[in-house]
């Protein structure tokens, strides 16, 4: 018997076999109804739907059902609301009729839920109930078990504050030299990263959160060696994707000879970034990792980059996998999209960083370290706020660029500033209304935007089988391919990833610049979906497809080119690739991690104005010099 048969075999609520009809809910989510209905013995229609709207919650990205929020706004669950014909009580409709005070009483009484206080501790226990009720929100066990971990291990590195560095104004000086900037959130946050073995950097893309994270490793390390020179700090460095990683270290490793130290302490700072997932050391077809609790790993100092993609269960098991003294320093952008996968950690903990956060304490000491007054900055805040560091000037955008703009108009929503800019035409940025889904202007600018790369991969084709030629010819492809992409908010449709990828090869096939539009072809640009252990690729590489005559070959085949760590080359056969996509087009989701020089953002209709400010925020700021924002004409 299926899965969806067998749940439809069960004594479940009408309700919910209706919603799973209608798509107001998954199969997954029924399932979990149908499991607490068998074997947990749960009667009670309201335990039952709600335990299926918190599984749906951890589908649609979140870790929590706030019960509160939920019934003053049931229609919060859902972006898009499913269409419905019927007379069955839509989930809105059900949920607003819910009585508040007697919610919580059905919810403790229930046997496969159990009640906790926010001081209570995770559990792993295998006879634990599937649900957890706290503070009137509820939760999938193992979402609150990495919520209340997380917690602990912050707590714990936040009250065991590191001794003071010996002369840190003058060490400062040296490798944050005083600028125009006033406050100066770089050189602060180099001085507050000194004090604590936890430190969150957050910034919009040129703020320097790599430039600062070098220059504090330059900090720590020389301290290091200059105390104990048989025996650096052993420093970790980690992004969740290996693109992001990819990027990380090409930043790194082009600045450490510049840093204004001695030859052995920049020595002593690493240059080759892993994934988080290779850090931990994942265990084949388990959710486990190599290093945890009772394996932790051998590092003084971890830094992970492209904070915001990082998911709650991820980073539950990074901490579990930390000694208690090592340092961990988190850098990324709070306002970009949250990863895929439930929980969006980075946002969480910067949570009222936004306005004046930092004690009276914290306000003396960046005085006396570091010589910046923050006093402006100056409230209340929680011992996590006094280690998060906004860095506020961006140096990649000027004053007058357009995708700048666009950027802080979005980020603060100003809807009625982001839309006048692309009105006006500012620098850089451009809106291309559409008369419709299907308008033939999206093919045509993809077109022109992807030109280069393919002209560049036949200009450039080397003429005999020489390995470095080869590889040469690889990476002046991957480049020529990242000067433009096309993203996209919508997975189907015309707009939708999967939409544009057809329509965009087909017109590239018309224009003879490929040779064929499906299958395996030479031009084609592909991402990995699916890490792939055994040839070292993860979710979201991407490559494109070469025609390569190799040494000892008689005959040139196709390959797909990866680009690695150092500006190596990795040549893939295409039957070796299970997880792939064309990717002509991505969704902004994907493109995470990732910079263009110029960007297509295709929008649904409607346009900025009914985009998600953080998913058209993270759509913008890929560029670095041209965006242009189509969407078809409202009705």
């Amino acid at each position: 018997m299926s899965e969806i048969a067998s749940i439809r075999a069960t004594t479940l609520p009408a309700r919910l076999h209706q919603w799973l009809d209608e798509g107001w809910i998954r199969s997954t989510d029924m399932a979990l109804a149908a499991l607490l209905a068998e074997q947990g013995g749960e009667t009670d229609e309201v335990v039952l739907v709600l335990a299926a709207l918190a599984s749906y919650t951890v589908g649609a990205g979140h870790t929590r059902l706030p019960l509160d929020e939920l019934i003053q706004t049931p229609a919060m669950l859902w972006s898009e609301l499913p269409a419905t014909d019927s007379n069955t009580e839509t989930p809105i409709e059900w949920l607003g009729a819910l009585a508040p005070d007697t919610l919580h009483a059905r919810l403790s009484a229930a046997h496969s839920i159990e009640t906790v206080t926010a001081s209570d501790q995770a559990n792993d226990r295998s006879s634990a109930t599937p649900l957890v009720l706290q503070d009137n929100a509820l939760y999938l066990r193992r979402y609150w078990a990495n919520e209340r971990l997380i917690q602990t291990a912050l707590e714990a590195r936040l009250a065991q504050p590191l001794p003071a560095l010996p002369g840190l104004p003058e060490r400062l000086d040296g490798l944050f030299p005083r600028s125009d900037h006033h406050p100066d959130w770089q050189r602060i946050a180099g001085a507050l990263a000194t004090r604590s073995r936890f430190t969150l950097i957050t910034g919009g893309p040129g703020t320097g959160k790599t430039r600062t994270v070098l220059r504090l490793l330059g900090l720590l390390q020389a301290e290091r060696m200059n105390s104990h020179p048989e025996a650096p700090l052993r420093i970790r460095l980690a992004a969740p994707t290996g693109k992001a990683a990819a990027r990380l270290g090409e930043s790194i490793s082009g600045e450490v000879d510049a840093l204004p130290l001695g030859s052995a302490v920049r020595d002593a700072i690493p240059r080759s970034v892993s994934t988080l997932h290779r850090l931990l050391g994942p265990r084949p077809g388990s959710r486990r990792f190599r290093h945890d609790r009772d394996n932790p790993l051998h590092a003084d100092l971890v830094v992970v980059d492209e904070a915001s993609m990082i998911d709650q269960e991820l980073t539950a098991r990074l901490l579990d996998a930390l000694r208690p003294e090592t340092q961990l320093v988190l850098l990324g952008d709070k306002d970009q999209l949250a990863s895929v996968e439930a929980g969006a950690v980075l946002g969480e903990l910067c949570a009222g960083t936004e306005q004046p956060h930092y004690t009276a304490e914290t306000v003396a000491w960046v005085k006396a370290n570091s010589g910046d007054d923050i006093a402006d900055w100056q409230a209340d805040g929680s011992p996590l706020q006094q280690q998060i560091v906004r860095l506020r000037d961006s140096r990649r955008f000027s004053a007058d660029s357009g995708i700048g703009a666009l950027a802080e108009a979005v980020r603060r929503g100003d809807s009625a500033r982001a839309n006048a800019l692309l009105d006006d035409g500012a620098s850089g940025i451009e809106r291309l209304e559409l008369a419709s889904a299907d308008d033939a202007r999206i093919e045509k600018a993809a077109c022109e935007g992807y030109q280069a790369y393919l002209t560049e991969l036949q200009a450039t084709r080397p003429a005999d089988d020489d390995r470095d030629s080869n590889d040469q010819w690889a990476l002046s492809v991957l480049a020529a391919f990242s000067g433009f992409q096309v993203l996209t908010t919508i997975r189907h449709g015309p707009l939708g990833v999967s939409g544009l990828n057809e329509r965009i090869a087909a017109a590239l096939q018309q224009s003879g610049l490929i040779d064929r539009a499906s299958g395996w072809f030479e031009g084609r640009p592909v991402m990995i979906t699916r890490n792939d252990y055994e040839l070292g690729l993860m979710n979201g590489d991407v490559g494109v497809c070469l025609m390569t005559r190799l040494p000892g070959e008689s005959e040139a085949r196709l390959r797909v080119a990866f680009e690695w760590p150092d500006h190596r080359i990795r040549l893939v056969l295409p039957s070796r690739l299970d997880a792939v996509d064309s990717v002509f087009a991505m969704t902004v989701h994907k493109s995470q991690g990732s910079e263009f020089d110029h960007v297509l953002v295709v929008l649904p209709e409607g346009g900025p104005g009914r985009t998600r400010r953080e998913l058209l925020y993270t759509a913008v700021t890929r560029a670095r010099t041209g965006a242009v924002i189509a969407h078809p004409q409202a009705q």
